[in-house]
């Protein structure tokens, strides 16, 4: 997909610009996380943030292989 040129605030800008070191992401991409976790917030605004980024989370460990299964037995 190509990319496409937009015109940001220089408040996001500056704010990504100091985001972005801290979570090992370029500006461009802490801008699209920010992004993703909006949309995610937006279409689900009874969820916290922070199952949304284990549900993130877990969709990458599944996506890389890194699952076992689960076990339901009583103690």
């Amino acid at each position: 997909m190509p990319a496409n040129s937009i015109r940001l605030s220089e408040e996001i800008i500056k704010a990504a610009n100091i985001s972005a070191p801290v979570n090992s992401r370029s500006v461009p991409k802490q801008i699209e996380h920010w992004a993703k976790i909006g949309r995610i917030a937006e279409e689900n605004p009874d969820l916290p943030y922070g199952f949304i980024r284990a549900a993130l989370e877990a969709g990458n460990e599944i996506k890389y292989g890194d699952i076992s299964a689960f076990s339901f037995r009583n103690k």
